[in-house]
């Protein structure tokens, strides 16, 4: 929901500092993107360390005439003489590298942190970044999790009413649109969409001269600060999208005492976010049937706010019916999509939609981001060992007591764990359902028990 308002805040800020893009790469700043290692697993061979980046929005950098310093913008948008249209601007214009710490980006090891605000020269300002995961191979990490997980850490302890700590995915091109006029492609952060249907100076990293909206499927794993938070899937079909959602949000559903600082999930810590798409079937080519959290905390795992679990089924999505509801959203994760962080305010609605009123314990007015950059100008948030693969294999609890740890992990082909031995299956592994053909005995102390007709897990 939230997209729509960052896409028209960013365009408003980026044509005011005339921090805008363009198609061929520069030779001012060298493009060099962060190492942000990420981790692919089964349940049979562990988790294997991704070679991974991350590379920020092409809608964050300088564009300049090819032979000179020259803007290619005005503070009103795009110089017309120099960009008339795609093939003449892409000859005109050059994009250069992102100077990512200026950007409010830095990561250590495994941690990437995201800030708001950068200070610069006594000035703060908003930097307000959003990037994607890149593979070594120069495109975007398409993950494809129907019938599989997603888990990472996250620290929002210092987001304030108001913020919004964003990890989600979208249906984006993998090479991030390249062409000939765009030769940079995914490697400059092109090719950005979502289901707010964006309408952006730039498309697939050409110029947008007809003004389209750039519809495509996004599914919102967190949308989030210190107060309140939501997970909702976007379906999208035949060029329009839920721009609404059907989301999951436990305050809004009256679990008021649940998620927050020093509540059930103390936000003043960090946590663990597992997400599971989960099948008809149980497997990865069936029909998205229902999106389940849950959450690690402490070492244990975190009660769930609905005695039924945090879990929207298909049937609370009906109302998106028109774009293909849940097991649209499903063919979309099926297909692959396109990780994607970000930090933003909300310059006008204060983010209202998210926190306040029915949504969260915030009230209307102190979202303001006039009060967020006056009282909070460190407000950051901070993303963390993050894997994805086979449901039950991103996050493992220990036997004794339901103390939680991560995967043991490699960086090599070669893991550290192996497939359970005997007719047993590990904690949170699938254990029955209609079709299900391995094992139905969960290790000792767990139990097999059913989560749907499809589906069965040990816990």
């Amino acid at each position: 929901m939230g997209r729509s308002i960052f896409s028209s805040l960013a365009v408003a800020v980026l044509a005011t500092v005339q921090v805008v893009n363009a198609q061929q790469p520069g030779s001012s700043t060298p493009e060099i993107h962060p190492e942000l290692p990420t981790w692919k697993c089964t349940t049979s061979g562990g988790c294997v360390q991704q070679n991974t980046s991350v590379v920020l929005d092409w809608n964050y950098r300088w564009i300049h005439t090819a032979t000179g310093s020259t803007s290619c913008t005005t503070s009103s948008g795009v110089d017309p003489t120099l960009c008339p249209n795609e093939a003449t601007c892409a000859q005109n214009c050059v994009i250069e590298g992102a100077t990512y710490s200026s950007s409010g980006i830095s990561v250590s090891g495994d941690a990437m942190t995201m800030k708001q605000y950068v200070t610069s020269n006594g000035t703060t300002s908003s930097a307000s970044p959003r990037v994607y995961l890149l593979g070594p191979d120069g495109n975007y990490v398409l993950m494809k999790l129907l019938g599989q997980e997603l888990s990472f850490d996250v620290d929002l302890s210092t987001l304030p009413c108001g913020e919004n700590g964003a990890l989600y995915l979208s249906e984006m091109d993998a090479s991030g649109g390249r062409n000939p006029y765009n030769t940079g492609g995914a490697n400059y952060g092109s090719g950005y969409c979502d289901a707010q249907c964006p309408v952006q100076t730039w498309m697939n990293g050409t110029l947008n001269t007809n003004h389209q909206g750039f519809c495509c499927n996004e599914m919102d794993i967190l949308e989030a600060n210190a107060y309140a938070n939501a997970f909702t899937p976007h379906p999208c079909a035949n060029g329009d999208c839920d721009k609404s959602g059907c989301g999951y949000n436990p305050y809004a559903l009256g679990y008021k005492s649940y998620y927050g600082p020093g509540l059930t999930l103390d936000t003043s810590k960090p946590f663990t976010i597992v997400t599971q798409f989960i099948t008809n079937d149980g497997t990865t080519t069936g029909s998205l049937s229902q999106i389940t959290r849950y959450y690690v905390q402490n070492g244990q795992r975190v009660p769930s706010a609905s005695s039924s679990g945090d879990t929207i089924q298909a049937s609370a999505c009906s109302s998106a019916s028109q774009f293909g509801g849940l097991a649209g959203m499903g063919q979309a994760l099926g297909r692959g999509m396109v990780l994607v962080f970000s930090i933003w305010n909300d310059n006008g609605g204060n983010m209202n939609w998210l926190d306040s009123g029915s949504n969260g314990p915030c009230t209307s007015t102190e979202g303001n981001p006039a009060n967020i950059i006056s009282q909070h100008p460190d407000t950051h948030v901070v993303f963390s060992n993050i894997r994805w693969g086979d449901i039950g294999s991103t996050v493992k609890t220990s036997s004794g007591g339901g103390s939680s740890s991560s995967i043991t992990t490699t960086s090599t082909a070669k893991t550290t764990t192996t497939a359970p031995s005997g007719p047993t299956q590990t904690h949170w592994g699938q254990c029955g359902g209609q079709g299900w053909t391995g094992p139905t005995v969960c290790a000792p102390p767990y139990a097999c028990q059913t989560q749907n007709p499809w589906y069965a897990q040990c816990l």
